[in-house]
């Protein structure tokens, strides 16, 4: 009960901010359309369907997860360097309740974003099935990976080190590593070994294969994600506790 008034409270921080909308929800949108508009200029007889929305959709769906470690993360690093969070220090809430009370809006935001990210790829071609449905629910381990990863960076840094961790490295880290915008298959070597032991590559493939309805072989990539986002989250209650307890003494 008083992590859900918390993430009440948390909710209408995060959707009082225009920038959170427009990255959250718009982004992954004007990324579709561009990417249809780029499918439409290349000739039939190239077959490439490379930018066809059924190829695209699940990489920009997955990518705009990224965004969600930057506004959790964000949120709590300014609610620590203010007297908010101190205040809520002695009351009877725990550090597992606070955690709580940060996730749950921002995993209510990302299943919008994967809604909305998917409605509009169905209205630019993407055919609508059980699988999409399936695709949106594999979006939501791979944005609690995301916002375990933010937690973790606002409990340990201030607002202005997350803002710079969490928005433009992990973004472009994890765009980059992850193969929504290259082939890494295909690229080999030493660099895909690295993407493989990274989450990003294997939250790729869980929502391409999700969209396709290989139920059996998303299932090892999606226990690789949630294996990462275990840690992260374990990692950001123990540093917001010990957080905690420092600003209590």
């Amino acid at each position: 009960m008083r992590a859900m008034v918390f993430a009440s409270r948390n909710a209408k921080e995060m959707t009082r901010d225009p920038l959170n909308l427009f990255f959250g929800l718009a982004f992954p949108l004007a990324l579709l359309v561009l990417f249809s508009a780029i499918n439409s200029a290349i000739p039939p007889e190239a077959n490439n369907p490379m930018f066809e929305p059924a190829k695209m959709a699940p990489g920009v769906a997955m990518f705009g997860t990224t965004f969600m470690a930057l506004y959790s993360g964000m949120l709590l690093a300014k609610d620590r360097t203010s007297s908010f969070l101190s205040r809520l220090f002695t009351s009877p809430m725990r550090s597992s309740d606070f955690i709580l009370g940060y996730t749950l809006p921002a995993v209510a935001f990302a299943a919008t974003q994967a809604v909305g990210t998917f409605a509009v790829a169905a209205f630019l071609g993407l055919p609508i099935s059980l699988k999409t449905l399936l695709a949106v629910v594999s979006l939501m381990p791979i944005a609690l990976m995301f916002i375990g990863i933010g937690l973790l960076c606002g409990s340990a840094m201030n607002d202005k080190a997350v803002s710079g961790v969490c928005g433009a490295l992990l973004c472009n880290v994890a765009g980059w590593l992850s193969g929504v915008w290259i082939p890494i298959d295909l690229i080999g070597g030493a660099f895909r070994s690295v993407c493989r032991a990274l989450p990003f590559y294997h939250a790729a493939e869980t929502a391409r294969l999700a969209i396709s309805g290989e139920f059996l072989g998303m299932i090892p990539h999606m226990l690789v994600v949630i294996a990462y986002s275990a840690v992260a989250y374990v990692a950001a209650v123990l540093v917001f506790r010990s957080r905690m307890h420092s600003d209590k003494a």
